[in-house]
């Protein structure tokens, strides 16, 4: 009998495996999936047909676009973010992730492969997104495919930063600080309302957060005139916060709680 010759599996098939697998059990929590589809969707619909929240726009168009980015923005941030430093403290607490500290997966393949798996989960959150932005009457003037190194880039910041803080926090404390960090950016950073609307000099501060980089570079993706140093200080903002979160992951990151 012929011994085997096959070695073993690199890292990246490694990574791709252990992405399949973070993308099927996110598929199947349902509820989940709803929750981070059900709020950007309705803060889309409900200020876009009211004046709820002041922008600086005359018109429903107007005000779609300056909302319809800052809800994608939002979308990345509930499910690369919250979601996923919640059900990663969850797992933590539970040793379901304990064994994969015995594994040849390291805690930056970790990373890297539930930032695939939640960049499968946001082509589906996006597709209802933008299928009811465009029920509204929103249309793009720019260049959307130039939003997709943007949507990739701010998914892998927030996920750095979720795991960094499922990684270092218990579950309980984990569940509390995604959600008060959530509802911060939400409200005061720059999501819904640009960065530039701020009085100063809070605008500056808001404007180096990785929600209102996203959420900036994403409206001048989709303007008629984008602005290309804009583009590049909000990417370059994106990945301080991307190296920084993945510094974190790799250097402190616990298997267990």
């Amino acid at each position: 009998m012929r011994a085997s010759t096959q070695g073993p599996a690199s890292p990246a098939t490694i990574v791709r495996s252990q992405a399949g697998l973070e993308w099927r059990l996110m598929m199947a929590n349902g509820e989940q999936i709803l929750l981070t589809l059900i709020i950007p969707v309705v803060l889309l619909v409900g200020l876009s047909l009211t004046e709820f929240v002041s922008l600086d726009a005359d018109s429903r168009i107007g005000r779609l676009e300056i909302l319809v980015p800052g809800v994608v923005a939002l979308a990345v941030m509930s499910s690369a973010f919250t979601a996923l430093a919640i059900s990663t403290g969850f797992d933590r607490r539970s040793e379901a992730i304990k064994f994969l500290g015995t594994t040849p997966l390291s805690r930056t393949g970790l990373l890297m492969a539930k930032t695939i798996a939640v960049l499968g989960v946001l082509v589906v959150q996006l597709s209802v997104i933008f299928a009811t932005a465009l029920l509204l009457g929103w249309r793009a003037d720019g260049t959307v495919l130039l939003a997709v190194p943007l949507i990739v880039l701010g998914t892998l910041a927030f996920a750095a930063l979720g795991l960094a803080l499922a990684g270092v926090l218990r579950a309980e404390a984990t569940l509390a600080a995604a959600n008060a960090v959530y509802v911060l950016l939400l409200l005061g950073g720059g999501v819904i309302v640009p960065s530039s609307d701020f009085p100063e000099p809070w605008s500056g501060l808001v404007s180096a957060l990785p929600s209102a980089a996203l959420a900036d570079g994403l409206r001048q993706t989709m303007s008629a005139m984008p602005s290309p140093a804009t583009l590049l200080g909000c990417s370059a903002i994106l990945l301080f916060w991307a190296v920084v979160g993945g510094l974190v992951v790799r250097k402190w990151f616990k298997w267990t709680s």
